[in-house]
């Protein structure tokens, strides 16, 4: 049997607070209190066979821990409560697992707002890229066009220097071959005329400058039409009346009298023809080198 005993002064127990103690015959005992919100709790207090109090609080909260701790540890023994457990213990390793995948998520998070970062900036390279090879390509264009244009400029200049020496060269050729055919027609008339050979030299050098003119002249003139009759005839027509109207010139003054107008008349017929005469052989001449192809016409076909 249990007897109960509450004291307030001079009992086994603390002075300060009321202590719950039990008689000699029984060694120990367990008090349970039950409350109305709870199942089910119990105190159980030791005490000493002489009665003596616990020393501090220190060892009255040791003994009400050892007692939570039987009574928690019974209550978790009862086959009731072990579903309970077991739930529980299942509940906090899904909310374990939880929060790892969470944790999980949240770095995947992390690293997918980097990569958008990264990428964000690799686009941004891109375009900008993308913006300095349309400049180059663009930049490459204008230098190819301007090289175009630099070596067609390169090309028509060779071309027309090639093609102006090669009209010097033919103007040339014109004029020599026109000078010595006019030269040697005029060596007949010459000798006619003077007494030494010394008088030959002025004549003929007049007459060599005015042939190798219009050998020049005559490739100029006549260009391509090369079966223009009346234009060759009257380009050699033209020299001789000019030649020979100023070697009347060069003669004896016009007197107002009938002789002297039949002579200087007589006279420059003959001197229209001599030269009209030579200019004809250097004509000639040059109409035939053209047309053996010695001589090019004026201008040059380009091939």
């Amino acid at each position: 049997m249990v007897t109960i005993i509450t004291t307030s002064t001079r009992n086994p127990c603390s002075s300060s607070i009321p202590q719950i103690c039990f008689h000699n015959t029984v060694p120990s005992a367990r008090l349970s209190l039950f409350s109305s919100s709870l199942a089910a709790a119990a105190v159980v207090v030791k005490c000493s066979n002489n009665g003596s109090p616990a020393s501090d609080d220190g060892s009255l909260k040791d003994i009400l821990s050892g007692m939570v701790d039987e009574r928690v540890e019974q209550l978790l023994n009862k086959e009731e409560n072990k579903a309970l457990l077991q739930g529980l213990e299942q509940a906090s390793s899904r909310v374990e697992i939880a929060k790892r995948q969470l944790a999980e998520i949240q770095k995947q998070e992390e690293e997918a707002r980097v990569m958008r970062e990264y990428i964000d900036q690799l686009e941004s390279k891109a375009s900008e890229i993308a913006e300095s090879q349309k400049e180059i390509s663009e930049a490459r264009a204008m230098v190819e066009e301007a090289e175009l244009s630099l070596n067609s400029a390169s090309k028509e200049m060779e071309s027309g220097m090639s093609d102006k020496d090669k009209e010097r060269l033919q103007s040339v050729i014109a004029a020599s071959v026109s000078a010595v055919v006019g030269t040697l027609a005029e060596l007949p008339i010459s000798l006619s005329r003077v007494t030494s050979n010394t008088q030959l030299i002025l004549p003929l050098a007049i007459t060599f400058a005015s042939c190798a003119l219009f050998g020049v002249t005559f490739r100029y003139a006549i260009r391509r039409d090369l079966d223009n009759f009346q234009l060759k005839a009257g380009t050699s027509a033209a020299f001789g009346c000019v030649k020979g109207l100023a070697m009347l010139e060069a003669g004896a003054p016009l007197e107002l009298n009938a002789s002297s107008i039949v002579s200087h008349a007589f006279d420059g017929a003959v001197y229209v023809s001599e030269n009209l005469l030579i200019f004809l052989f250097a004509g000639v001449a040059l109409d035939f080198c053209i047309k053996l192809r010695i001589l090019s016409p004026f201008p040059i076909e380009r091939t």
